[in-house]
């Protein structure tokens, strides 16, 4: 088992992003895409980087390679992407500069 950290861009607000864990609350599935799948199982952690801070994690709900159009912005997306649903679990923010793609999370 690994954890996996992503990053949320700045210029998204985390005011804005918030609506989107909301929803993965609800239900919704939320996708990161990536380019290749990490080496993670459903039931793995990963975690949120915004704008220098980890802030929290989902567990991860599945990997999965497929086209979909997002709820929220109404964009198609075609790839591979690391899928998380359920409750946004907030921690003690731990510093970390934002980068591309994922990192496997240091135990």
């Amino acid at each position: 088992m690994s954890d996996i950290i992503i990053t949320i861009p700045k210029k998204i607000k985390w005011s804005d992003y918030q609506k989107e864990l909301k929803i993965a609350e609800e239900g919704e599935i939320l996708n990161f895409k990536v380019s290749n799948f990490p080496k993670v199982v459903e039931g793995d952690k990963c975690y949120i980087c915004h704008n220098g801070n980890v802030l929290g994690y989902h567990l991860i709900s599945g990997l999965k390679e497929y086209n979909f159009k997002c709820s929220t912005t109404g964009r198609e997306w075609k790839g591979k992407f690391v899928q998380r649903t359920g409750k946004f679990h907030k921690i003690e923010h731990i510093p970390m500069r934002g980068f591309q793609g994922f990192r496997y999370m240091k135990k």
